[in-house]
């Protein structure tokens, strides 16, 4: 058949080809935590708890430690505390008879006033510490502060309680030395007066802000408090004995804290544009001979979910646990459906060892959930884990995460 009409006298042959690239990523700098051990040397004073002024209660003190560091967040340390407590009473004037262990009775007026004494004391102990900057902040050895806290416990070596009270009233020598009290009303909150060395069980807890001077050096401020038996200040009261410590020193790091690692940033992808023009010519249109239709079937994309972890933990909260259900479901309305799980850590925080058993746990936490809760079979669901080998995101939260893809 003839051509009438050429519209288009001209044909431009070939493609178009542009690259689109996007602003160039940089390489990122890492740090890789290191355990190491420390030493700390502070004092300050002391506040024993008691009923007198509390200026006379206040003490000199001393504290020396030794600990270690394992991770960003939890460490232990060998504390020992020592110097001095302070403990007194009030009492009105009053008149008593004491009888001696000769028969001989004695009158005495004992005159109203304080009576205060101190004692030595020695406490090592062993802490539990928990660096919350680095818990809720990410780990950054470079933090100019770091709040932290502890727990711990030990034992209370005490001396010189005798020999250093400033007692010269009658009575209390009276019940110091066994006298018996014929009348009289005698301060039943004495009644623990105690000789020679004891050796008592004490609970301690406190908190503490470093300030970084350098990678190895920090001064630091702590404030704790501890507990132990009433027997402690010689004074029966009924309740635990407690005193208080507030500290100031220099922390020194021995050994590297941490290295550095380089990431290197992912090469940009080229998007490839095409654009052809072709040349269009007019013909009479040919007879139209029917034909079947056929409808190419479309290949369904995969179904996936991210389950992401909050640091540290391998349990999904509610709005991840949704996201499980969102696959179960998936897999229930498509039988011959197969799931792959795989569980990743993110890379700036722990260390390879640490973060691999991270990403297995949730990697296995989601399956578990698929086969206990939601009765998948176990053999539609496969389970594996990248520690921090592969970082599927760019951001270092999102990578700790279990992917979820079924097709």
């Amino acid at each position: 058949m003839k051509i009438k009409k050429a519209l288009l006298s001209c044909m431009l042959l070939g493609s178009l080809t542009a690259f689109a690239q996007e602003e160039q990523p940089q390489a990122k700098t890492e740090y890789v935590p290191n355990p190491y051990w420390y030493v700390q040397v502070q004092g300050g004073a002391q506040y024993t708890l008691g009923e007198i002024d509390f200026g006379d209660l206040i003490s000199p003190n001393v504290q020396v430690a030794i600990g270690r560091q394992f991770n960003p967040v939890f460490g232990l340390r060998l504390a020992v505390n020592a110097w001095q407590s302070r403990a007194g009473i009030d009492f009105d004037k009053y008149v008593y008879s004491v009888l001696a262990n000769d028969g001989t009775k004695t009158d005495f007026v004992a005159p109203a006033g304080t009576t205060k004494w101190k004692w030595m004391y020695v406490a090592p102990g062993i802490d539990l510490t928990f660096n919350l900057s680095n818990l809720f902040c990410g780990y950054n050895p470079t933090r100019l502060f770091n709040f932290s806290v502890f727990v711990g416990g030990g034992v209370n070596i005490g001396w010189d309680f005798d020999k250093s009270k400033n007692v010269d009233d009658e009575h209390l020598l009276a019940q110091h030395y066994g006298h018996q009290i014929e009348a009289g009303i005698i301060p039943e909150n004495i009644a623990y007066a105690w000789t020679g060395t004891k050796v008592r069980a004490f609970g301690r807890a406190g908190i503490a802000g470093d300030f970084r001077l350098s990678d190895q050096v920090s001064l630091g401020l702590e404030v704790n408090a501890n507990t132990l038996s009433d027997r402690y200040n010689g004074k029966k009261a009924g309740n635990w004995d407690w005193y208080f410590n507030a500290l100031a020193g220099v922390k020194i790091n021995l050994g590297k804290t941490y290295t550095t690692r380089t990431i290197e940033a992912p090469k940009p992808q080229e998007r490839i544009i095409e654009k052809t023009i072709e040349r269009v010519i007019e013909k009479p249109c040919p007879e139209v001979k029917p034909a079947t239709a056929q409808i190419a079937e479309k290949k369904a994309e995969p179904f996936r979910r991210d389950v992401f972890f909050t640091i540290n933990s391998t349990n999904p909260n509610k709005e991840q646990l949704n996201k499980v259900k969102e696959v179960a479901e998936y897999l229930k309305s498509h039988p011959n459906a197969k799931v792959e799980v795989t569980g990743y850590a993110d890379i700036g925080t722990g260390n390879p060892k640490i973060n691999l058993s991270l990403s297995q746990r949730r990697a296995q936490t989601v399956t578990k959930l698929l086969v206990n809760q939601y009765k998948i079979a176990a053999s539609r669901i496969k389970t594996d884990w990248k520690g921090d080998t592969v970082q599927p995101f760019v951001k270092e939260v999102e990578n700790r995460v279990a992917i979820c893809i079924a097709e």
